[in-house]
């Protein structure tokens, strides 16, 4: 039996919730790929995600090249397009920050540590199935927070 539904309603649940928070300065601009980026995260969860998983892989919050771009946690962009397999359209965040655009797959940067994270975990297991078989990765907080001069 699938999981999935009850999955995307808590991350449904959780985008509403996190929605309503306000942040005092240094917090200018606050982006919520679970919003904007749901289609990738919904896939992500359907194929990845389905089912229990005892071991978790736990980040503080996405990263502005990672998640913030993709909507998968820890999002390298030719992590998530090539090896987990996931691509779909993009959104945009209420209040884009000029100097952190959102573009989405199309973005020419690179997310450090989602690199490193998918790119040891594609070494060591070789598939995604294998990984997810007992792994699930996450981030704590869905929230990308950035200051005035775009310093996540």
């Amino acid at each position: 039996m699938t999981r999935f539904p009850r999955l995307r309603r808590a991350t449904r649940s959780l985008c509403g919730d996190v929605s309503e928070l306000t942040f005092k300065s240094p917090v200018t601009h606050v982006y919520n790929p679970l919003d904007y980026a749901r289609k990738s995260h919904d896939l992500y969860l359907r194929k990845w995600a389905d089912g229990p998983r005892p071991v978790l892989f736990l980040g503080m919050n996405p990263g502005p090249y990672g998640m913030a771009q993709t909507g998968v946690p820890f999002g390298e962009i030719s992590q998530v397009r090539e090896w987990l397999q996931i691509e779909a359209r993009i959104g945009q965040p209420d209040h884009p920050h000029p100097k952190r655009p959102i573009e989405g797959f199309d973005c020419k940067r690179s997310e450090v540590s989602g690199s490193r994270l998918w790119g040891a975990i594609a070494q060591h297991w070789g598939t995604p199935k294998r990984f997810f078989k007992r792994h699930i990765v996450a981030n704590y907080c869905p929230l990308v927070f950035m200051e005035e001069s775009g310093k996540n």
